[in-house]
Protein backbone atom coordinates (compact mmCIF):
# COMPACT_ATOMS: atom_id res chain seq x y z
CA UNK A 1 0.00 0.00 0.00
CA UNK A 2 3.00 1.82 0.33
CA UNK A 3 2.84 2.98 -3.15
CA UNK A 4 -0.10 4.91 -3.52
CA UNK A 5 1.01 7.19 -0.53
CA UNK A 6 1.67 9.94 -3.14
CA UNK A 7 -1.32 9.67 -4.45
CA UNK A 8 -3.07 9.27 -1.03
CA UNK A 9 -1.47 12.38 -0.21
CA UNK A 10 -2.87 14.31 -3.10
CA UNK A 11 -6.05 13.40 -2.51
CA UNK A 12 -6.56 11.58 -6.27
CA UNK A 13 -6.60 7.23 -3.77
CA UNK A 14 -8.80 7.42 -1.60
CA UNK A 15 -8.10 4.39 1.09
CA UNK A 16 -11.52 3.35 2.24
CA UNK A 17 -11.67 0.37 5.19
CA UNK A 18 -15.03 -1.51 5.27
CA UNK A 19 -17.20 -3.97 6.88
CA UNK A 20 -20.77 -4.83 7.78
CA UNK A 21 -21.88 -4.42 11.19
CA UNK A 22 -25.29 -7.01 12.46
CA UNK A 23 -26.87 -5.37 15.16
CA UNK A 24 -29.36 -7.08 17.23
CA UNK A 25 -31.68 -6.82 19.84
CA UNK A 26 -29.47 -8.43 22.13
CA UNK A 27 -26.47 -5.58 21.72
CA UNK A 28 -28.16 -3.58 24.43
CA UNK A 29 -26.73 -6.06 26.86
CA UNK A 30 -23.26 -6.45 27.34
CA UNK A 31 -22.03 -8.34 30.22
CA UNK A 32 -23.51 -10.58 32.81
CA UNK A 33 -22.18 -11.53 35.97
CA UNK A 34 -21.46 -15.56 36.68
CA UNK A 35 -19.00 -18.02 38.04
CA UNK A 36 -15.56 -17.50 36.75
CA UNK A 37 -15.08 -21.12 36.63
CA UNK A 38 -18.67 -21.84 34.11
CA UNK A 39 -19.10 -20.30 30.98
CA UNK A 40 -22.54 -19.00 30.59
CA UNK A 41 -24.69 -18.89 27.68
CA UNK A 42 -27.38 -16.59 27.06
CA UNK A 43 -29.81 -17.60 24.11
CA UNK A 44 -30.48 -14.87 21.66
CA UNK A 45 -34.84 -14.61 21.97
CA UNK A 46 -35.72 -13.10 18.93
CA UNK A 47 -32.97 -13.29 16.05
CA UNK A 48 -35.43 -11.65 13.20
CA UNK A 49 -35.19 -8.02 14.97
CA UNK A 50 -32.14 -7.33 12.67
CA UNK A 51 -30.18 -4.52 11.30
CA UNK A 52 -27.31 -4.90 9.40
CA UNK A 53 -25.39 -2.18 8.54
CA UNK A 54 -22.68 -0.90 5.87
CA UNK A 55 -19.65 0.71 6.87
CA UNK A 56 -16.48 2.57 5.52
CA UNK A 57 -14.22 5.04 7.01
CA UNK A 58 -11.94 7.14 5.53
CA UNK A 59 -8.13 5.96 6.12
CA UNK A 60 -6.81 9.35 5.49
CA UNK A 61 -9.84 11.85 6.91
CA UNK A 62 -11.54 9.35 9.49
CA UNK A 63 -14.61 10.14 7.81
CA UNK A 64 -17.56 7.45 8.05
CA UNK A 65 -20.07 6.24 6.17
CA UNK A 66 -22.60 3.92 7.36
CA UNK A 67 -25.89 3.05 5.77
CA UNK A 68 -28.15 0.72 6.73
CA UNK A 69 -29.14 -2.33 4.10
CA UNK A 70 -31.69 -5.17 4.28
CA UNK A 71 -28.97 -7.66 5.22
CA UNK A 72 -25.37 -8.52 3.70
CA UNK A 73 -24.75 -10.25 0.64
CA UNK A 74 -23.17 -10.05 -3.18
CA UNK A 75 -26.31 -7.41 -4.58
CA UNK A 76 -26.23 -4.99 -1.26
CA UNK A 77 -22.12 -5.00 -1.19
CA UNK A 78 -22.08 -3.86 -4.42
CA UNK A 79 -24.58 -1.25 -4.31
CA UNK A 80 -23.06 -0.14 -1.18
CA UNK A 81 -19.31 0.01 -3.45
CA UNK A 82 -21.10 2.07 -6.08
CA UNK A 83 -22.81 4.71 -3.65
CA UNK A 84 -18.80 5.07 -2.22
CA UNK A 85 -17.70 5.44 -5.51
CA UNK A 86 -20.34 8.28 -6.62
CA UNK A 87 -19.46 9.69 -2.74
CA UNK A 88 -15.46 9.81 -3.88
CA UNK A 89 -16.53 10.92 -7.57
CA UNK A 90 -13.45 11.38 -10.00
CA UNK A 91 -11.35 9.53 -6.84
CA UNK A 92 -9.85 5.92 -7.43
CA UNK A 93 -10.52 3.51 -4.72
CA UNK A 94 -8.75 0.92 -2.24
CA UNK A 95 -11.46 -0.98 -0.38
CA UNK A 96 -9.76 -2.88 2.42
CA UNK A 97 -11.97 -5.41 4.09
CA UNK A 98 -12.10 -9.23 4.97
CA UNK A 99 -12.62 -12.01 3.07
CA UNK A 100 -16.47 -12.22 3.35
CA UNK A 101 -18.06 -14.33 0.54
CA UNK A 102 -19.74 -11.46 -1.03
CA UNK A 103 -17.12 -9.29 -1.14
CA UNK A 104 -15.49 -11.65 -3.14
CA UNK A 105 -18.62 -13.44 -5.09
CA UNK A 106 -19.63 -13.05 -8.30
CA UNK A 107 -21.99 -10.12 -8.43
CA UNK A 108 -18.46 -7.81 -6.99
CA UNK A 109 -16.05 -9.94 -9.61
CA UNK A 110 -18.43 -8.86 -12.39
CA UNK A 111 -19.71 -4.94 -11.15
CA UNK A 112 -15.24 -4.39 -10.56
CA UNK A 113 -14.39 -6.07 -14.25
CA UNK A 114 -17.02 -4.04 -15.65
CA UNK A 115 -15.96 -0.85 -14.13
CA UNK A 116 -12.30 -1.49 -14.46
CA UNK A 117 -12.34 -2.81 -17.91
CA UNK A 118 -9.89 -1.29 -20.52
CA UNK A 119 -7.59 0.06 -17.40
CA UNK A 120 -3.97 -1.05 -16.38
CA UNK A 121 -4.13 -2.05 -12.81
CA UNK A 122 -2.97 0.86 -11.50
CA UNK A 123 -5.53 3.07 -12.81
CA UNK A 124 -8.13 0.70 -11.96
CA UNK A 125 -11.13 2.78 -10.41
CA UNK A 126 -11.46 0.51 -7.39
CA UNK A 127 -9.00 -1.84 -5.73
CA UNK A 128 -9.75 -4.51 -3.07
CA UNK A 129 -7.15 -5.48 -0.75
CA UNK A 130 -8.20 -8.47 1.60
CA UNK A 131 -7.39 -8.43 5.32
CA UNK A 132 -5.77 -11.84 6.42
CA UNK A 133 -8.47 -14.75 7.10
CA UNK A 134 -10.29 -14.45 10.74
CA UNK A 135 -8.10 -11.09 11.68
CA UNK A 136 -10.86 -8.79 12.71
CA UNK A 137 -8.08 -6.41 14.84
CA UNK A 138 -6.23 -5.60 11.15
CA UNK A 139 -9.77 -3.52 10.40
CA UNK A 140 -9.89 0.07 11.65
CA UNK A 141 -13.57 -0.13 11.10
CA UNK A 142 -14.10 -3.09 14.11
CA UNK A 143 -13.42 -0.76 16.37
CA UNK A 144 -15.99 1.73 15.36
CA UNK A 145 -18.51 -1.17 15.12
CA UNK A 146 -17.25 -1.71 19.12
CA UNK A 147 -17.44 2.02 20.48
CA UNK A 148 -20.48 1.98 18.85
CA UNK A 149 -21.68 -0.99 20.78
CA UNK A 150 -20.48 -0.15 24.29
CA UNK A 151 -22.49 2.78 23.47
CA UNK A 152 -25.38 1.22 22.99
CA UNK A 153 -24.42 -0.71 26.37
CA UNK A 154 -23.67 2.01 28.32
CA UNK A 155 -27.50 3.75 27.62
CA UNK A 156 -29.10 -0.01 27.60
CA UNK A 157 -32.18 1.51 29.53
CA UNK A 158 -33.00 3.30 27.14
CA UNK A 159 -33.61 0.12 24.86
CA UNK A 160 -37.47 -0.94 25.91
CA UNK A 161 -37.89 -1.99 22.39
CA UNK A 162 -35.40 -2.83 19.03
CA UNK A 163 -36.36 0.69 17.51
CA UNK A 164 -34.75 2.13 20.40
CA UNK A 165 -31.27 0.00 20.29
CA UNK A 166 -31.37 0.93 16.47
CA UNK A 167 -32.15 4.95 17.42
CA UNK A 168 -28.74 4.61 19.88
CA UNK A 169 -26.85 3.07 17.26
CA UNK A 170 -27.72 6.11 14.31
CA UNK A 171 -27.23 8.52 17.24
CA UNK A 172 -23.39 7.01 18.30
CA UNK A 173 -22.56 7.17 14.63
CA UNK A 174 -23.44 10.66 14.20
CA UNK A 175 -21.77 12.02 18.03
CA UNK A 176 -19.16 9.84 18.63
CA UNK A 177 -15.23 10.70 17.14
CA UNK A 178 -13.60 8.02 15.27
CA UNK A 179 -10.06 8.77 15.45
CA UNK A 180 -7.71 6.04 16.78
CA UNK A 181 -3.93 5.13 16.37
CA UNK A 182 -5.42 2.04 14.46
CA UNK A 183 -6.89 3.79 11.50
CA UNK A 184 -3.35 5.04 10.33
CA UNK A 185 -1.65 2.24 11.53
CA UNK A 186 -0.86 1.13 7.81
CA UNK A 187 -0.19 4.61 6.40
CA UNK A 188 1.40 6.21 9.51
CA UNK A 189 3.38 9.07 7.57
CA UNK A 190 0.05 10.69 6.21
CA UNK A 191 -1.06 13.63 8.14
CA UNK A 192 -5.06 13.62 8.68
CA UNK A 193 -6.85 16.15 6.72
Amino acid sequence: MSSYESEIAAGTVVVLYLDQCHLIWDDARGYIWGPSDQRLEIPIVNQRERQTYYGAIDALSGEMTVIPFDEANGYWTMIFVEYLRQQYEGKRLVLCWDGASYHRGEEMREYLEGLNMARKREDWWITCVQFAPYAPEQNPIEDVWLQVKQYIRKHWRECTSFRQVIALFEQAIETLRFDFEKLRMYFPNLQMI
